[in-house]
């Protein structure tokens, strides 16, 4: 059954765990040297978030940008969660508390899209050119469990191009958002829709 607009933001608006953005995380990278607010600045730079393939979970042969689905909370609770059980998850730092949020609607008219979640089986039998939207689930196994689930993770397919006006900047605390402010210029300072630190959510 199809609603209105205001019927939809009504909806979100009456509920905690659920968001009309969609966020994307950064992470550095050691090859070079970046931190994760250079990678954020190498973004805002280029206006285009570059997307991932095999490296970054996604399958098959098509790029795709990764998102979460969530509200602020989640997404720090998320971050919490990696941050904690970082030794037990594998050792690899997937994302940081450093990113960029987009309005979910624009996101959908820009081609994101929720991920599938299902079994290595199943991605057998997709088509190559929709496997960039296959997260793995599989809860067959007490000691081998794979839940991403929480994550409520949506994808665009390629690298995703945005204004600065649809972007609100995620740091992750008081000395984060002190370097942005700083190396941030006037122009991208007046045109971007926000900054968020999200010490204020983790705290």
């Amino acid at each position: 059954m199809a609603y209105t607009k205001d019927l939809w933001d009504a909806r979100i608006w009456a509920r905690s765990d659920i968001s009309s953005y969609v966020t994307h995380l950064t992470r550095g990278r050691d090859g070079d040297r970046k931190s994760e607010i250079d990678v954020l600045f190498e973004i805002l730079h280029d206006k285009k978030i570059k997307g991932s393939t095999n490296s970054g979970y996604v399958k098959g042969s098509d790029p795709a940008v990764c998102f979460q689905d969530a509200p602020l909370n989640g997404i720090a609770q998320s971050i919490r969660h990696e941050f904690v059980n970082h030794e037990i998850l594998g050792g690899k730092v997937r994302y940081t508390a450093t990113g960029l949020m987009f309005n979910k609607e624009k996101a959908f008219m820009k081609g994101a899209r929720p991920v599938i979640y299902d079994t290595k089986e199943y991605a057998k039998t997709m088509p190559d050119g929709e496997k960039w939207r296959l997260v793995t689930l599989d809860l067959s196994s007490h000691e081998h469990v794979v839940d991403w689930t929480h994550e409520r993770e949506w994808r665009s397919k390629g690298d995703y191009e945005f204004d600065y006006s649809d972007a609100i900047v995620i740091v992750s605390h008081t000395d984060t958002y002190r370097e942005f402010i700083k190396r941030a210029d006037k122009e991208l300072l007046s045109e971007l829709k926000g900054i968020v630190n999200l010490a204020t959510v983790l705290s």
